[in-house]
């Protein structure tokens, strides 16, 4: 193999780790801050989600960095870094594209590894998360992490998308994916049960994935389980 794919894929793989580490380790201290104890018997649990993660970094990090030589290399892809190469309009269509096109495979592969022999080959990991905490945004077995690493740098070959956008798109994911799991909910009510986020995913919504298994299987958004009748609204304990 080339040495230039390996360092990429060691880079990526770093970069993925620490962006994990920093953003889980964050929102576990704003938890510790605001829910107290919350974390307290849950050592155990933590180094398992930790280690698991740790497992599903390296796995996401070797098709992020055949992306990243793909684009430095042999500009295989359609990342860009020129905002002219494209109407300035489609700026801010790209991320939703990836957002929507990202929801959907997610939604499908989530529900499918929810069936049962799926389920304990593959996603009882994440599920032994009990409750889910800050650090278990990236709890997989290696075949889920695998279903969730070849997402987004399938789609930099089909869809364009501006380096920077892509950044934020990858920004908003570990976000929403970190504060999902937290256990509580971070923003205000009013926010939570408005028109919008009827449509939206925040911790209370995949809460209640986490309580009953088969429901609420979006990532961001909840149009599929409203559409697939698999959406049972908000957890009551959060």
């Amino acid at each position: 193999m080339d040495l230039a794919i390996i360092l990429s894929a060691a880079s990526m793989t770093l970069v993925v780790a620490l962006r994990y580490l920093a953003a889980s380790g964050a929102f576990a201290w704003l938890t510790g801050r605001r829910k107290p104890g919350y974390h307290g018997a849950l050592g155990p649990q933590i180094r398992r989600e930790i280690g698991w993660s740790l497992l599903s970094a390296a796995i996401y990090g070797i098709p992020a960095g055949l992306v990243y030589w793909a684009w430095q290399e042999r500009g295989a892809t359609l990342l860009y870094t020129n905002w002219r190469a494209y109407p300035l309009w489609y700026l801010p269509l790209a991320p939703i594209l990836y957002l929507l096109i990202h929801d959907t495979w997610f939604y499908w592969t989530h529900r499918l590894m929810h069936r049962p022999s799926w389920f304990r080959r593959m996603h009882a990991v994440h599920h032994a998360s009990r409750p889910p905490t800050a650090w278990a945004a990236m709890s997989f077995h290696p075949w889920e992490a695998i279903t969730g690493a070849i997402v987004i740098p399938l789609l930099v070959f089909v869809v364009p998308i501006h380096v920077a956008i892509l950044g934020l798109v990858l920004l908003l994911m570990t976000i929403m994916g970190v504060t999902n799991h937290m256990g509580w909910e971070m923003f205000p009510r009013r926010l939570v049960h408005s028109a919008l986020g009827g449509w939206v995913i925040t911790a209370s919504h995949h809460q209640r994935h986490h309580e009953k298994y088969r429901c609420n299987y979006g990532l961001y958004f909840r149009h599929w389980d409203r559409l697939c009748g698999t959406d049972e609204g908000l957890s009551e304990a959060i």
